[in-house]
């Protein structure tokens, strides 16, 4: 029993002396081609890390970064102190939540519902169109719901003044706009999103929904107690990707949709577009102490997250 235990822990030893440079020598190959995507990821992610100093700071272009007067925590009691710091808040979180969970309820349902049909030939060309919207522009977004909601031109008074109701002025009313914001965002990425939740589909086994069927179960007893449970590790991850970025706001989507209008701002303005507007009069400080506490708090809630749904799912989580 000795000689084994004493030729075990020699091959330890031996394994722990060859350490870093071996295993850089031994798999050079796989890390010379990690070359060419560690390089910008080290530019644009890990080097611009010093510019967090900047909100600890009243920066300004002659002291530079780490010359400029450090003020402490004072830019993040600024911002909790400040009503609009509280209603970008507010909106950021408002708008976030309800799209994460018409952003998976609405594409789970569509790929189950694509997954359910046969004509081949129909399916993909359904799978095409729904997944369009995906690669249109916020812009293009912003003029389609434009077209639906103007006050003169749009379908939304058209079809209000059909039915003998009174026209809306959409564009003058900000209550409506969380709304419609949050359904132009799950238009625009629930095509997507289908895609992964049928290509999660793709590796069930059959067998299962033959023996279900031989069994008596009809089809929506096959989708609430095969599909569903199946594509759960599937919706699990893709939702704990989209709470760690909850506190932040698609800057694109509300500049593209409602643009520079004063009068729906107060009620659609996030924190990214926040942080874009106090960056030109706050300064920049004060923007990369907003974006320090989005990081800080997107981390915290993922994490959070991940042990929850560890919990609840018999130990599987994103990390």
């Amino acid at each position: 029993m000795e000689p084994i235990v004493e030729e075990a822990r020699s091959l330890i030893v031996n394994t722990n002396k060859k350490g870093f440079l071996y295993e850089i020598k031994k798999h050079r190959i796989l890390y010379l081609m990690c070359i060419p995507a560690l390089i910008p990821m080290i530019m644009f992610s890990y080097i611009p890390f010093a510019g967090i100093w900047m909100a600890f700071t009243d920066f300004n272009v002659v002291d530079g970064i780490f010359g400029s007067q450090f003020v402490g925590l004072d830019n993040f009691k600024f911002f909790f102190t400040n009503s609009m710091g509280w209603k970008v808040t507010y909106n950021t979180l408002f708008i976030n939540f309800f799209g994460i969970i018409l952003g998976v309820i609405v594409p789970v349902t569509i790929a189950i519902l694509l997954h359910e049909i046969r004509n081949v030939t129909f399916k993909k060309l359904t799978q095409s169109m729904m997944f369009f919207p995906y690669f249109i522009s916020w812009v293009v977004v912003g003029a389609i719901i434009y077209g639906i909601f103007s006050t003169d031109v749009g379908v939304a008074n058209r079809m209000l003044e059909f039915f003998g109701m009174d026209p809306i002025r959409w564009y003058s009313e900000p209550k409506y706009w969380k709304a419609i914001i949050i359904m132009a965002s799950v238009w625009k990425w629930s095509g997507y999103s289908s895609i992964i939740y049928l290509a999660a589909m793709a590796n069930f086994d059959e067998s299962l929904y033959e023996s279900a069927k031989v069994d008596g179960a009809n089809k929506l007893q096959r989708i609430f107690y095969l599909t569903v449970p199946m594509l759960k590790p599937a919706i699990i991850i893709l939702t704990l990707m989209s709470v760690g970025r909850i506190f932040y706001g698609d800057f694109g989507m509300i500049y593209g949709i409602v643009g520079n209008n004063p009068v729906l701002s107060d009620e659609v303005t996030v924190i990214d577009t926040y942080v874009y507007q106090s960056m030109r009069t706050l300064g920049f400080s004060y923007a990369t102490a907003i974006g320090l506490l989005q990081s800080v708090m997107g981390l915290i809630l993922v994490t959070l997250a991940n042990r929850t749904a560890k919990k609840i799912n018999d130990g599987e989580g994103l990390f």
